[in-house]
């Protein structure tokens, strides 16, 4: 999931070296922490969170095989 997450952001940002994703786990739940380099964060988040929206939604469906629910968290 964490390179799936990985995958998508690097296509999207000008410096693709400076996407990084961290994972916490909790009991039922996997939170994922996506940084971006500065001047991409708006390339990630979209038009009025479209792509941030996308992004959550296949990271959701990719859970479910996983049987653990996945949240994505784009942080500064």
């Amino acid at each position: 999931m964490k390179d799936l997450i990985i995958y998508i952001a690097k296509a999207l940002v000008d410096r693709p070296d400076d996407v990084d994703v961290k994972e916490l786990h909790g009991e039922k739940t996997v939170i994922y922490e996506l940084k971006v380099g500065q001047g991409d964060l708006g390339k990630v988040i979209g038009r009025e969170g479209k792509t941030a929206k996308a992004i959550r939604t296949i990271v959701t469906a990719a859970s479910m095989k996983t049987g653990k629910r996945a949240h994505l968290e784009i942080v500064e």
